[in-house]
């Protein structure tokens, strides 16, 4: 059934995606009115309504919801064996779909897909870069196969392959005056104007959560939602950001910048998640492209030196679903 009705599935969950009728069927190249009645055939078999008109367009009932999870599920395993399929031809086709945060996009995850791509030429990829919630969402929606996320919030739904620790470092101009010094304090850095990622980022809400009971306050002058942006900024004067270790290679390797640690004393220490969804099995080509990035993630750890032989835990920085933060400090 799953086989023979995958187009008109994927019709529905277009209609679901979009909102409008209209504006599906302009995606799926159908007539507005042929996409219609497919729908309708489907209500029909069903016996119940699967959407419902609204001013703006349309939206799931709650029996379209039911619906729309069972679809969403059967396309993505179709997806897994699709690939297994594949492997057992030796084709290595398939897609991996993974969302990542900001701070592993540039460096970590491109250099991981071009050299997965090198040993495997014909498989495709779909790199999405963007906050931890909504690479969550994604992934519980069917629409990733794996996140690649620092400091996530708790979700029953998130399973994790490996988990790191990522302290922060604070990036400036080579020239800057803060560059002298190897490792800095938050305050230090309070002293300056900061350039800074919005709340949606993990690393600003360390920051501010680390700042919270000191006398020491930012002054944010300039907030942006891309990294690159906020690090050409601080390029050309005195402005500082601030970035997770692993996201900060490429800076590094650039005269132009000074990446500074910050003291282990501030706690600016998060986990950066490997993941997918709990309980579903990855297609075999996403489970090979994770356990590539797993490998290199291990020798990656950025790890604080906590005093009095306390240890580090994977879970100390992660927060739960609610986004009450659960750190003891």
């Amino acid at each position: 059934m799953a086989l023979r009705n995958q187009r008109i599935w994927q019709y529905i969950d277009e209609v679901a995606r979009m909102g409008s009728v209209r504006q599906a069927a302009e995606r799926l190249n159908v007539t507005p009115s042929a996409l219609l009645r497919r729908i309708q055939d489907v209500e029909h078999d069903l016996n119940a309504l699967i959407f419902e008109r609204h001013t703006s367009g349309v939206r799931l009932t709650a029996a379209g919801e039911v619906l729309i999870g069972w679809i969403r599920m059967q396309s993505s395993e179709l997806r897994r064996v699709y690939s297994q399929i594949e492997e057992l031809e030796g084709l290595q086709r398939g897609e991996v779909r993974i969302a990542c945060s900001q701070a592993v996009a540039r460096s970590f995850v491109l250099r991981h897909v071009s050299s997965f791509r090198e040993k495997h030429p014909n498989v495709k990829f779909k790199v999405t870069v963007t906050d931890h919630s909504t690479a969550v969402r994604a992934l519980i929606d069917y629409e990733m196969d794996l996140v690649l996320i620092f400091r996530p919030l708790r979700s029953s739904e998130l399973h994790s392959i490996m988990s790191i620790g990522q302290g922060l470092v604070a990036v400036m101009a080579a020239d800057h005056p803060l560059a002298k010094h190897d490792v800095l304090r938050l305050r230090q850095c309070a002293q300056y104007d900061v350039a800074m990622p919005d709340m949606a980022f993990g690393g600003r809400e360390i920051v501010e959560s680390r700042l919270l009971s000191s006398s020491a306050k930012l002054n944010v002058a300039v907030e942006a939602n891309s990294f690159d942006f906020l690090a050409e900024l601080v390029a050309g004067g005195e402005l500082i950001t601030f970035q997770i270790d692993i996201g900060a290679d490429t800076w590094r390797q650039d005269p132009r910048f000074a990446v500074r640690r910050i003291s282990d004393i501030d706690r600016t220490y998060g986990p950066l998640v490997l993941g997918q969804l709990k309980g579903r099995p990855l297609p075999l080509v996403a489970a090979k492209f994770a356990e590539q990035m797993a490998r290199d993630l291990n020798d990656c750890r950025s790890l604080p030196t906590l005093p009095d032989g306390v240890e580090w835990s994977d879970d100390e920085e992660m927060e739960d679903e609610t986004g009450l933060d659960t750190r003891s400090s």
